[in-house]
């Protein structure tokens, strides 16, 4: 970005170094922001922009015209949202513009929450990986994390070994804003964790390796990398398109509220900071609601 100027990207600086020291980002967060503050701050530069603080609404609005097909929803909001997040910051600190501030509204569609999966379609998908060979184990392994302890992704491939007791059946995982929980683990994950650290990771892992599960070359798995093989094995076991690692995080937290868990708790587990956002995860289930209403009260 040495084309942009650097009364903008100097800025953007200052607000990446603040994300990452005092609100605890992530890596991959603080980059997502740097990629989109960057994209706009080019943008804005070879429109005519020398400084945030002359940034007007017609500059606003051209970047946000700039953020349409072929690009999707999502991702223009999460840019738009970005922008905000930095012009927010900026005038916290008396170097913003006096321009309002971009809305993502334009751009938000409705929420789209993921179909928790039945018991039947969770042990076919469980299932599917060859735990005969070293990979398909680990596949195993990362899946029973993700649905046995209703871990993000991202959680289950940066856990450490040193933060897993399987002889006591609990995991201590960094979720975001550094915040640590201590999450239990099912005796029958606790059995594939096992099974995978005796079996599998020596095979994977040739040199020292902090993370609990491998790639095939030992080292620490992508993201992407997870994404793709989860897909894979959805696609195997004859699931509807859309399954993801966070399909079985949802279908975790959907599980326990069935079995009697309360909101509270699932939020814990979840390393929700929020009850409001864990209450999402009951609303695929008011079809089900209804059903033993109309079945149970007199009047239906």
């Amino acid at each position: 970005m040495e084309a942009t100027g650097p009364a903008l990207t100097e800025p953007i600086e200052w607000f990446l170094d603040h994300l990452k020291v005092e609100r605890g980002a992530s890596p991959h967060t603080a980059l997502a922001y740097q990629n989109d503050l960057f994209q706009a701050a080019d943008f804005l530069y070879q429109a005519g922009l020398q400084d945030w603080q002359a940034l007007t609404p017609p500059d606003l609005l051209k970047y946000e015209a700039s953020l349409g097909p072929p690009l999707a929803r999502s991702t223009a909001q999460r840019k738009v949202s970005a922008l905000r997040s930095f012009l927010k910051f900026l005038k916290r600190n008396n170097q913003g513009p006096s321009a309002d501030l971009p809305s993502t509204g334009g751009f938000r569609k409705k929420k789209a929450m993921p179909k928790a999966l039945g018991q039947a379609q969770i042990e076919a998908l469980l299932a599917c990986p060859d735990v005969s060979k070293s990979p398909g184990l680990r596949d195993r392994a990362l899946m029973e994390l993700v649905y046995g302890a209703g871990l993000r992704i991202s959680e289950a491939i940066e856990l450490e070994r040193s933060a897993l007791d399987l002889e006591e059946g609990a995991a201590r995982v960094h979720g975001k804003r550094g915040k640590v929980r201590r999450v239990p683990l099912p005796v029958g994950t606790v059995a594939w964790l096992q099974r995978y650290a005796q079996e599998a990771r020596p095979q994977l892992v040739k040199k020292p390796l902090a993370q609990f599960i491998a790639s095939d070359r030992g080292l620490p798995m992508r993201r992407q990398t997870a994404y793709a093989r989860m897909e894979r094995y959805a696609r195997e076991a004859g699931m509807p398109e859309g399954v993801s690692p966070h399909t079985l995080r949802h279908t975790y937290a959907v599980h326990l509220l069935k079995g009697g868990a309360d909101l509270r708790t699932v939020q814990e587990l979840l390393g929700h900071e929020s009850v409001a956002t864990t209450q999402v995860y009951t609303q695929l289930d008011l079809e089900e609601v209804r059903q033993r209403y109309r079945s149970a009260h007199p009047r239906r």
